[in-house]
């Protein structure tokens, strides 16, 4: 058995034409698929729209927008969610100044060792990263040489110890 990629990942929005204007004519993703769903695979009723926009290398951006189910849009911290999308490094400037031009919340450019990143705000309140792979990205993500596994494993005893000390 493998996972073979990303086939999408689903976000809710509270509009899906506001949606619809950032992510296929501010970024360029194409919508290539959108279905109203009134039953949920367990029958109970609903209405939702579920859009899907284009990348690519294949994998899509989705959404829903369910106005009869709560949810709390509100603006995200990067930390606490934000979706990364790849762009060619030497356009992130070209992003930038657009994003900025189209009055969209932005910032950076932000150097993150392996790449170099902007950041925008999405109608819905996420932080969409554009990111450009610096030369060095491939050296450093490999896991032999950036030794991943012992960082996370400091990480958890330290964390764990912590934990230990305040009980």
């Amino acid at each position: 058995m493998q996972v073979r990629g990303l086939h999408h990942n689903a976000y809710r929005c509270w509009d899906s034409e506001e949606t619809r204007k950032f992510y296929e004519d501010f970024l360029g993703l194409p919508l290539v698929n959108a279905f109203e769903i009134t039953n949920t695979k367990t029958g109970r009723k609903t209405r939702a729209l579920h859009s899907f926009y284009a990348m690519a290398d294949g994998s899509y951006l989705a959404f829903f927008e369910a106005p009869n189910q709560p949810f709390e849009f509100k603006a995200q911290d990067d930390f606490d969610l934000h979706i990364a999308l790849e762009v060619p490094l030497g356009d992130l400037e070209a992003w930038l100044v657009k994003g900025k031009a189209a009055g969209i919340e932005c910032r950076g450019i932000a150097c993150h060792q392996m790449v170099d990143s902007i950041y925008l705000r999405d109608p819905n309140g996420y932080v969409v990263e554009l990111t450009g792979k610096r030369p060095d990205h491939d050296k450093l993500m490999d896991p032999e040489k950036n030794r991943a596994r012992r960082h996370l494993d400091n990480w958890q005893s330290d964390r764990t110890g912590k934990r230990g000390a305040a009980n």
